[in-house]
């Protein structure tokens, strides 16, 4: 079972509810742990390749 994420009630809990709410529950909860959609080799090459060439073209 995956660890359950808490980054954000943790560091913005107090200052931005609703905000570490949704980075936790939705982001990492609900669309992170899609495995039947996405593996979790293939998320991490998406999430990198998305960093590398954040700036690229800006």
């Amino acid at each position: 079972m995956a660890k359950k994420q808490t980054a954000g009630r943790d560091n913005l809990g107090e200052f931005a509810p609703k905000f570490a709410e949704l980075n936790d529950d939705v982001l990492f909860g609900e669309v992170w742990s899609r495995e039947k959609e996405l593996s979790p080799c293939d998320r991490s090459m998406v999430t990198v390749t998305a960093l590398i060439t954040k700036g690229a073209f800006a």
